[in-house]
């Protein structure tokens, strides 16, 4: 992490979650929950079902208010959906009237713009997503893994400062899940955003994050962050990587499924 990464935390964040709750009828969905993220950092958060994992991104996304508690970015507080924060939502979300183009520029918040710069920006973005040649496709005719890299640069369009992911890569097959956490990385590296990931797959964390942060269930609760000193690329065979991935799945408890990889819920 960047020396302005590490600053930016101990003075606070470019994310401030602090004491939030949630509560859906009876059910509470978040207590108490706190934890910062700095500028440019890329952190994961994974946890068992029911711990409120997208509660929480959907609130800093501005999409579902805390019943208590506040959350600011910048030092301002999240009240409503904001262009300096980019959701991409594990389900794709994508308008299946519009091509590959048209849902790209969709968000630009201005889909009927035909300026030389929001096409520009356009071609920019499927360039980035390695959708170069699919301009023109509808997501009928995608894969899975090309459907996300819409989702993802729908998110970029208007460029913004935060990248919100919920579970994106969760319904794609092995292979294309590790390319697209190539890809996303690239990314980062290249827009320097802060990126804020939930994921149910440990080794998926891992992979990605600067640090992890681990949350427990009935309410949800933030029960210990760890940060993931190992240089990327990040094999999955090393000693330092199993031995984190082991080191969050005792803070989660429980067993591990069959081949060895924990796989939690939402």
């Amino acid at each position: 992490m960047s020396e302005r990464a590490t600053a930016d935390r101990e003075s606070g964040g470019k994310i401030r979650v602090r004491d939030i709750g949630k509560s859906y009828g009876s059910t509470r969905a978040l207590e108490d929950v706190s934890l910062s993220v700095s500028e440019g950092e890329f952190c994961c958060i994974v946890g068992p079902s029911g711990c409120g994992k997208t509660t929480l991104l959907r609130a800093i996304a501005g999409l579902d208010d805390p019943d208590s508690g506040s959350i600011l970015v910048d030092g301002n507080p999240v009240t409503d959906p904001g262009l300096d924060r980019g959701m991409v939502f594990q389900e794709y979300a994508l308008f299946p009237w519009r091509t590959v183009r048209g849902n790209v520029r969709f968000g630009l918040d201005r889909p009927a713009c035909e300026c030389a710069d929001c096409e520009a920006r356009v071609r920019e973005l499927v360039d980035l997503v390695g959708l170069d040649g699919f301009e023109d496709a509808y997501p009928k005719e995608l894969s899975g893994g090309m459907k996300q890299r819409v989702g993802i640069a729908r998110a970029l369009a208007v460029d913004p400062e935060i990248l919100l992911m919920d579970e994106p890569f969760g319904s794609v097959d092995a292979r294309t899940r590790d390319r697209l956490h190539a890809e996303l990385l690239d990314i980062w590296a290249q827009t320097e955003q802060t990126v804020v990931f939930v994921t149910h797959d440990i080794d998926e964390a891992v992979t990605l994050a600067d640090r992890v942060v681990v949350m427990d269930a009935d309410p949800g609760t933030v029960r210990s962050t760890l940060s993931i000193d190992v240089e990327r690329p990040r094999e999955r065979t090393a000693h330092e990587f199993v031995d984190y991935v082991a080191r969050i799945r005792d803070e989660l408890g429980g067993p591990a499924d069959v081949g060895g990889k924990r796989r939690l819920g939402d």
